[in-house]
């Protein structure tokens, strides 16, 4: 497995693909093997979301303490541009973003907890898996709206959105953390 920091403890995982003339092999997710990488975490849950169209948008979604997650996320089939916003009050790269277009070839993206998560579908029929290493909770359930005009999120997509009605009512960044 190849490791590369994207951003601020945000990183790319890139599984070893076996090939032969049947066609490739790759395990896509070993505890040890990411143990070697640093990334020590007990996921507890496997989520997939599948998204009809191209537009779709799903986010920025985190969890309060003590309920943060971090995630481990996998394109199984299609394309999206995955954004992350670091909520961390002591980080220097508090109230941050950044983004990275992933595919099903693209291996694996680790968001550490203290991120607010995002992502839209750049093509009909697209699958996203991810690992959590904590339960779902309602009550420490939160997020930042996608179009947060201090965040100013380039979501490099122009057509029209689609949005969960929840997500239309997230709230904004200075609502959620004011100075």
């Amino acid at each position: 497995m190849i490791k590369k920091e994207i951003f601020n403890g945000v990183l790319q995982i890139q599984p070893v693909a076996y090939e032969d003339e049947r066609g490739s092999f790759t395990e896509i997710y070993n505890k040890k093997e990411f143990e070697k990488l640093g990334i020590n975490n007990n996921f507890v849950q496997d989520n997939i979301s599948f998204s009809k169209k191209r537009g779709t948008l799903r986010g920025l979604h985190f969890q309060l303490d003590p309920y943060e997650q971090s995630k481990l996320i996998k394109v199984i089939k299609g394309n999206i541009l995955d954004v992350f916003v670091d909520i961390r009050p002591d980080s220097n790269s508090f109230g941050e973003y950044s983004s990275i277009k992933i595919s099903e070839d693209s291996g694996w993206i680790y968001i550490p907890k203290g991120f607010a998560h995002g992502f839209i579908t750049l093509e009909d029929n697209t699958t996203v898996m991810y690992k959590v290493d904590e339960f779902y909770s309602t009550d420490h359930d939160c997020g930042i709206i996608w179009n947060d005009s201090v965040l100013q999120i380039d979501w490099k997509f122009k057509e029209n959105i689609i949005l969960s009605e929840k997500d239309r009512k997230l709230s904004k960044w200075d609502e959620l953390f004011a100075q």
